[in-house]
């Protein structure tokens, strides 16, 4: 052999090397997720509780630039939960320059009594100090104490202020510091009847709740079908098992999510300097001892019928994967191993990458092997065998609970199969190849200090029959009390649209 045969043939071993290690890592960690315990909400039990014992649920909606028919069908499906009209409150949070939204949500109003509206005003105006004053006492909220953002109000203009926003305006107006239950959810997302009360009978148990979700466009594109699988086997299949029985450091899904008020307060409410601030505050529960319990009743949501916007998403939040895991963990409070721990949440996304050597190389190899031109010695076989068997062992249970999940959202048999066609073995290799693209743009936003700009994903309305049709009953209303500052246009201070209603002195 010569020294161009051995360099190539020493070549060709360190890439095999490489590839199998990572592809072993990834399936030792998914391995290693699914053998944790799955901490469940008690539905039954939810279901039970009777209406003077439930607590009061604030659901925050942030909106930016939304279709007016989106927000009617999420809306519809918010009228349909199956919760006393005293005890909750629905209250979108648009910005204040955001006028097209605030309109439409004006003409929704007159339907859906229950809905308020507290306009998020510039981060200079005076209905923001009870943010910096809880901020200032708070040392949990580490950024704004530390690092080269400590004190800086101009926060970006992203779904994170709003949350903040709302979150310390509602808090601060409650009466006597009565405590409340938060929950929030996308404009596109259609929660189940049940998910009040099953918010109300998980708090029992457990500090933070999280409903899982399930996409109902998943045949509007091809796109859309990948998309849908991504959320099935990370939101539906593998991310139940961060509950673990307080074991393993969980992230949250951004979306029909439940806190207390009182320890969200205390734990300094939301990061604003992250992408995205689901990891980052699940995390942050997570290290201050909060447990997690799991709700198996999806939300319903919209998943982007292009690769363009399907792409630009999936970037953002490896931006906030990237951000959350850094710094943030430290200055939370973990310890080495726990940052480990949390790392390891990501490994499986993060290492889609190897696919874009990983799979060209194995078919080469392969064709390789079949021509009778070995291009590795026999004993590498085994172990190709190996990762390949684990492989499609671990497919074959993605496949069989997606097939369970399209009984969510499809009832044709035809649409189901037609589905599970469309996210066939290759052609799921074709995506996981292609997440490349996100991984590698979220790793540059990354590296910039992007992603502080809200970059909405376009929505069509896609669920509007799939909402209307799982309807159980007529649009609620609820007493509806006017609010004068909304009304004029002006931005909400922090008491009105509260001290107004009627509420619980305490829970």
């Amino acid at each position: 052999m010569g020294d161009w045969e051995q360099l190539s043939s020493l070549f060709v071993m360190a890439i095999f090397v490489m590839t199998q290690g990572v592809y072993f890592l990834v399936l030792a960690v998914d391995a290693y997720l699914f053998s944790l315990p799955v901490n469940w909400v008690d539905t039954e039990a939810a279901a039970r509780i009777p209406d003077s014992d439930l607590p009061y649920i604030v659901m925050f909606y942030p909106v930016l630039r939304e279709s007016e028919s989106v927000m009617r069908t999420t809306l519809l499906a918010v009228a349909d939960i199956d919760y006393p009209a005293s005890r909750f409150r629905v209250v979108a949070i648009p910005n204040w320059d955001d006028r097209e939204t605030i309109k439409s949500l004006r003409r929704l109003r007159r339907t859906f009594r229950f809905l308020h509206i507290l306009v998020v005003p510039p981060t200079v105006q005076p209905s923001w100090q009870p943010v910096w004053e809880a901020w200032d006492r708070n040392s949990k909220a580490y950024w704004w104490h530390h690092g080269n953002r400590a004190g800086d109000r101009n926060l970006p203009p992203k779904k994170t202020r709003q949350l903040i926003y709302g979150f310390y305006n509602i808090a601060h107006g409650f009466k006597d510091g009565g405590d409340f239950i938060v929950n929030y959810i996308d404009a596109d997302s259609a929660p189940p009847r049940r998910h009040f009360r099953d918010g109300a009978g998980g708090m029992r148990h457990y500090d933070v709740l999280q409903a899982t979700n399930v996409a109902g466009n998943l045949n509007d594109s091809m796109a859309a079908s990948w998309h849908a699988f991504d959320h099935m086997a990370w939101d539906g299949f593998k991310y139940k098992h961060l509950s673990a029985n307080g074991r393993q450091p969980y992230w949250m899904l951004g979306k029909g999510l439940f806190f207390r008020a009182s320890d969200l307060m205390a734990l300094g409410g939301f990061n604003p300097w992250v992408t995205i601030e689901d990891p980052e505050v699940g995390m942050r529960f997570w290290t201050n001892g909060k447990r997690l319990g799991i709700i198996a009743d999806p939300l319903i949501e919209e998943v982007p019928i292009t690769f363009a916007d399907g792409f630009l998403q999936r970037s953002r939040w490896v931006c906030g994967f990237f951000q959350s895991l850094g710094s943030p963990l430290r200055s939370m409070g973990m310890t080495p191993w726990q940052r480990f721990k949390a790392r390891l949440n990501f490994v499986p996304c993060l290492f889609l990458a190897a696919n874009a050597v990983g799979l060209p190389f194995g078919i080469w190899l392969a064709w390789r092997y079949i021509d009778g031109r070995g291009a590795l010695p026999d004993w590498c076989i085994p172990i190709a065998s190996a990762s390949v068997a684990m492989s499609l062992f671990s497919m074959l249970a993605h496949y069989v609970f997606a097939w369970q999940r399209t009984a969510l959202v499809l009832d044709s048999m035809k649409q189901r199969l037609w589905f599970m066609l469309r996210v066939n073995p290759l052609s799921l290799l074709v995506w996981w190849t292609l997440w490349i693209v996100p991984l590698v743009g979220g790793l540059r936003m990354y590296l910039s200090d992007g992603g502080l700009v809200w970059q909405r994903t376009d929505k069509s309305d896609a669920n509007h029959e799939l909402v209307r049709a799982q309807l159980a009953g007529p649009v609620a209303t609820a007493v509806f009390v006017p609010e004068p500052a909304v009304a004029s246009g002006r931005p909400v201070a922090a008491a009105p649209v509260w001290q107004a209603t009627s509420q619980p002195q305490s829970m």
